[in-house]
């Protein structure tokens, strides 16, 4: 990322944002689009997009249709990482509402450093994987923000101990499967990546490798692509990546 992008305001990180979003949908976006999104005049659109034209991360001219550049597709997804991670950590593990964590998330995103959302994204991962958390674990800790009293910890310690030795026979047992053996909603670790080189570079190129929390969303009505959510990223995977794809259950 450039310095000069690296300066992006928030605003203009909301308006990069929101025609990301937008032409995901319709493959273009237009300046009413735009307002209708972020809830501002038309007027002030304008202003914004010549600005995002000007650091070249928008083809934009004016009364025609408003597209990203290569540069301008990495930035707004950037900035969508943060948001899902933000939301995702706000809600799977603070507990949350949808509409707070939305908020929240639109109110930090822009002004947390990259080192730090990695962190929290490999702490929500870790969380959510690791069985010595997991849901009892959360329990536990939303249990103590609603009654704010003390943990029964050596109650809990014993529960965990128990299950611990569960998960441990489970993962020893557990037999990898294909991605697309995996129904909607459940979330799995990655174990291997398969076929040919070309089909597991691009993979680790958007994040998924050994060890990384995947959860699927959506299985098209052939099975052909295959929506993921991954490291804060909404993947749509074709069905040879997917069956590459080794997992065990998270």
């Amino acid at each position: 990322m450039s310095d000069q992008n690296a300066q992006l305001s928030a605003s203009l990180e909301d308006y990069l944002e929101a025609i990301f979003r937008i032409v995901s949908k319709k493959s273009a976006a237009r300046g009413r689009d735009i307002a209708k999104a972020l809830g501002v005049r038309a007027a002030s659109v304008t202003g914004a997009l010549r600005l995002l034209a000007e650091r070249k991360l928008i083809h934009y001219a004016p009364y025609e249709v408003i597209t990203l550049t290569p540069e301008g597709r990495k930035e707004a997804e950037k900035i969508i990482q943060k948001h899902e991670v933000l939301k995702g950590f706000f809600t799977t593990l603070l507990g949350l509402d949808e509409d707070m964590a939305e908020e929240g998330a639109c109110r930090l995103e822009h002004g947390l450093a990259q080192p730090i959302m990695e962190r929290l994204l490999a702490f929500t991962e870790f969380v959510q994987a690791c069985p010595r958390c997991g849901e009892d674990w959360r329990s536990q800790f939303l249990d103590r923000c609603t009654a704010r009293s003390k943990p029964p910890c050596a109650e809990c310690l014993t529960g965990c101990q128990e299950r611990l030795r569960r998960a441990a026979t489970e993962v020893k047992d557990a037999v990898p499967q294909p991605l697309t053996e995996i129904q909607p909603g459940v979330k799995c670790v990655v174990k291997s990546i398969k076929n040919r080189r070309t089909v597991a570079r691009r993979l680790i190129e958007m994040g998924v490798q050994r060890g990384t929390l995947v959860e699927i969303k959506r299985v098209a009505p052939l099975g052909d692509p295959i929506a993921v959510k991954v490291r804060g990223y909404h993947l749509s995977l074709r069905l040879e990546e997917a069956k590459s794809i080794e997992v065990v259950p998270a």
